[in-house]
């Protein structure tokens, strides 16, 4: 069987000699190049061509993050598995979105990573379990309320919503607001970007659901 080709970056020396030992512990693995932070990855990938690269997240010059992102767009077919310390989401889902194949905590346990390489060298993804944890625990954003997204409006946007929500046309609000109807314009226009709703049904439904304007 051909080993898999494993490039390894991490700014602190220890950490690849301990990520070699790991590798070199099973046969099925070889360390082609070591890199001490992201441009240095990028550089030796780029020479190397590894199967698969596992990137440290904080590193100087440039995060891991930065050369993963690089690498997919480089070097498309080589496999990048992300390693750090931290389990946040935001850096597993900026890491997902990036389009890298895994992301693998550095206090797991030596069979972990050599199971997380090869997973993602066959294809697959790998992520560790406490960072399963932490993604599905996290709870989704919430979509901001209609009172909430009614305060980002300004007090004139919310007079002209006022009128288009009781069925007035934009010279009806002109004149009651002693504007042009230019301006009433331009305000309908910024309330209907800034609320996503471009109708005006939608925005009779918003002001009602947001109590600017009363049912009768």
């Amino acid at each position: 069987m051909t080993a898999i080709r494993v490039l390894v970056a991490d700014d602190h020396a220890l950490v690849r000699e301990g990520i070699r030992h790991v590798l070199d512990a099973e046969d099925g693995f070889d360390v082609v190049a070591e890199a001490k932070n992201g441009r240095e990855a990028v550089e030796l990938a780029l020479v190397h061509r590894p199967d698969v690269v596992v990137l440290d997240i904080t590193m100087p010059e440039e995060t891991g993050l930065k050369a993963a992102a690089r690498l997919r767009e480089l070097l498309p077919t080589a496999r990048v598995l992300l390693l750090s310390m931290h389990d946040q989401a935001e850096y597993v889902r900026e890491g997902m979105r990036i389009g890298t194949h895994g992301y693998i905590l550095k206090d797991s346990a030596g069979e972990e990573l050599r199971a997380a390489i090869r997973a993602v060298h066959a294809g697959g993804t790998f992520f560790s379990p406490a960072v399963v944890r932490r993604i599905t625990a996290t709870p989704p954003v919430e979509a901001p309320t209609a009172s909430a997204l009614l305060e980002a409006l300004t007090p004139r946007e919310r007079d002209v919503l006022d009128g288009v929500a009781r069925g007035l046309t934009n010279k009806a609000i002109a004149g009651e607001l002693g504007i042009s109807r230019r301006t009433v314009e331009a305000h309908r226009e910024s309330l209907m970007r800034k609320l996503e709703i471009h109708n005006v049904a939608g925005l009779t439904r918003f002001a009602l659901e947001a109590g600017l304007v009363g049912d009768a």
